[in-house]
């Protein structure tokens, strides 16, 4: 393992830290001192799970109004 995974590895927030970091992003609205944080400390691996999770619930929301529309 190099330097670099070692230290992502490392890095300790929580899940639930990285589903609000990620939560936050989709709507464009982090200071930059929580941007410069949420960096320092969110798990890469985290990070991709809890972007596939943030963006499925987007497109089923998205689907779901899509449908009610539809049917109205």
């Amino acid at each position: 393992m190099d330097k670099e995974s070692k230290k992502a590895g490392s890095r300790n927030a929580s899940f639930w830290a990285t589903m609000k970091a990620v939560f936050w992003s989709f709507f464009g609205i982090r200071k930059r001192s929580d941007y410069e944080h949420d960096s320092a400390n969110l798990n890469p691996l985290h990070l991709i799970v809890a972007a596939l999770i943030g963006v499925l619930l987007f497109i089923g929301v998205l689907v779901m109004l899509v449908k009610i529309a539809i049917a109205q």
